[in-house]
């Protein structure tokens, strides 16, 4: 699990975390303690509107994240995840198939993920994957998470931090389009439909970008120390793992 820190990356003022830090701040394990998983009889699969699927269905959330699936589903996972963290993408190489395919598409399951920015990079990342609307949120957070290498490799070139870090200069609508610029993220979200200039657009929006901050102080000030961290139904999983977060859904009753 990642660790948090207090970054406050509304500032715009703070160097890029290595990704050596960035790494070594995984795997503690958190200091709360979970709540006992609630236990539950089966659910019935339950079917989507007419001509839709559950699997395509997404929503805004009051709370700062995008659900997919039935939004009146019984079983709700939650997922406190930072697009920089190591741990946040091996949950999703391993379990976002199965995940959707046979838990979201069930409609007995949501999942909702609340991008908490605990890096600096966290906040261009989480303005590009929410740039072209809700629907492709979830399929380019997965894009994010099964290139993390190739993604964050540029943070371990010191000349790669150096550039994005000068960028902290810029008037502030110019900062976050030339952090991505320099870390390569630009290219890599054009790569995936998300033109130059729509991009440049998103990234410029300081209002976005605060609204981003403010609501992973929110997520700090609710308990939140970690990433990933998962709920089912308000109960804490003790694992950052799939297999284990499945236990859970099935505990649940997605069985």
């Amino acid at each position: 699990m990642m660790r948090v820190s207090t970054i406050r990356p509304f500032a715009f003022g703070l160097a890029l975390v290595p990704l050596a830090l960035a790494l070594a701040a995984c795997g503690k394990k958190d200091d709360a303690a979970p709540a006992a998983l609630a236990s539950g009889d089966p659910v019935a699969k339950i079917a989507a509107p007419a001509g839709k699927a559950w699997a395509d269905m997404v929503e805004v959330t009051a709370d700062g994240g995008y659900r997919l699936g039935n939004p009146e589903a019984p079983i709700k996972l939650i997922e406190y995840g930072s697009l920089s963290c190591p741990h946040c993408a091996k949950f999703t190489q391993d379990g976002h198939e199965e995940l959707v395919n046979d838990f979201i598409a069930s409609g007995r399951v949501s999942w909702e993920f609340r991008s908490f920015a605990i890096h600096p990079q966290d906040v261009p990342l989480t303005m590009l994957v929410t740039c072209s609307g809700k629907e492709a949120v979830f399929p380019l957070v997965q894009q994010v998470y099964l290139n993390f290498d190739a993604m964050n490799a540029p943070l371990a070139d010191k000349a790669v931090q150096d550039k994005a870090n000068a960028v902290m200069q810029l008037p502030a609508a110019q900062r976050l389009p030339g952090m991505a610029e320099a870390l390569g993220y630009t290219q890599f979200f054009a790569q995936r439909g998300i033109a130059v200039d729509q991009a440049n657009k998103c990234l410029g929006n300081v209002d976005t970008a605060k609204q981003i901050a403010e609501f992973s102080d929110k997520y700090t000030n609710d308990g939140i120390t970690g990433t990933p961290t998962l709920l089912v139904n308000g109960s804490k999983v003790d694992s950052t793992e799939w297999e284990q977060t499945k236990a859970a859904l099935k505990a649940a009753g997605a069985r």
